[in-house]
């Protein structure tokens, strides 16, 4: 019958359970909270209550939608972190619950090489396409904006990474600023659309070798619109589609930039991002024209596996679960790694 995992993702506002079996999802699902908008980012307290209602029927409707029993799963792997250590108690607990009561291996994963290892996610009838190694990957999210090379699905190396905020705060902040709904970055991107890239520009850090800084594009954004609303109060609101386009063209460039440098210093064509800014259409389109001038392998993972969702969790538990290598019931969520 093969491997099959059941996986758990709480490390932030998504309770997520997804069945994986010998690398295939056969489900993947995710429950929301929305409580978290009126507050304009989430609130830890909030988000822990919240997975403790729902982790229960999520993984209950994951086994339903993939035709799995519980006596079918082999292991079950969670989110150990980085993430709100309140959220991921949850998981954790109810994984270790699962396991010790199936009497089946428990597997820990952690979230951003999870993010990562979602490129080798497969799916039933449809063409499935996986990096080689090795492989360059932008991992860009709210929390965290690195480049990492892959030269397994286990072994890892950080090239650069952000030295104060990350891109996906860059864009939810500056999106609070223009009173945006949190999180702001898809209501930037749809606006960017239909906005002129060229109308404003913001400074760009200048960071050596491939690290990252967006908090002085932060401070800019905040200091523009400052000027301008003394100038005339209804700024924002005139020019919020060329804002929000100038905005992500800056922060696109300064993404591709630094990946374009990565490949060039190691040679590497085999191009993936990974991350809930990996679902920003600009970034995407940009990289997709950059791929067909430098000749990159490139590889876009599906929008359903860039948020925070259990599929990732499930393949990284299951290359785990294939070199034995399990955790025991005295694992600790991790806020921080």
């Amino acid at each position: 019958m093969g491997v099959t995992i059941l996986a758990i993702e709480s490390s932030c506002d998504d309770t997520s359970a997804a069945v994986v079996r010998d690398g295939y999802i056969l489900s993947n699902l995710i429950a929301g909270q929305d409580i978290h908008m009126s507050y304009g980012g989430v609130v830890p307290e909030l988000a822990s209550r919240a997975h403790q209602a729902n982790i229960v029927p999520v993984a209950d409707q994951a086994l339903k939608k993939a035709g799995v029993r519980v006596d079918e799963i082999d292991a079950v792997a969670f989110t150990q972190g980085p993430g709100l250590l309140g959220s991921l108690l949850v998981g954790t607990s109810f994984a270790k619950g699962f396991a010790l009561a199936c009497s089946i291996p428990l597997i820990e994963v952690n979230h951003l090489h999870a993010h990562v290892l979602a490129h080798f996610i497969l799916e039933k009838d449809k063409e499935n396409r996986v990096p080689s190694f090795p492989f360059l990957c932008l991992l860009v999210s709210g929390g965290h904006t690195r480049i990492i090379v892959l030269r397994s699905h286990f072994e890892m190396e950080i090239l650069g990474n952000t030295i104060d905020d990350a891109a996906g705060e860059a864009f939810d902040k500056c999106g609070k600023l223009m009173d945006f709904p949190y999180p702001a970055g898809p209501v930037i991107d749809k606006l960017a659309l239909e906005g002129n890239k060229k109308a404003f520009s913001f400074s760009k850090p200048s960071v050596k070798g491939l690290d990252f800084s967006f908090s002085g594009l932060k401070t800019s954004f905040l200091y523009f619109l400052r000027d301008r609303l003394k100038e005339d109060p209804e700024f924002i609101v005139k020019n919020k589609a060329d804002l929000c386009a100038s905005l992500q063209d800056t922060i696109i460039n300064i993404l591709i930039a630094k990946l374009i440098k990565a490949s060039q210093i190691t040679g590497i064509k085999e191009i993936g991002i990974a991350g809930g800014v990996s679902a920003n259409s600009g970034l995407r389109n940009g990289l997709a024209r950059e791929g067909e001038k430098r000749g990159w392998n490139l590889f876009l993972p599906p929008l359903i596996y860039t948020t925070d969702n259990a599929a990732m969790i499930g393949i990284t538990g299951y290359y785990k679960y294939l070199r034995g290598d399990f955790s025991n019931q005295n694992v600790a969520p991790q806020a921080r790694f």
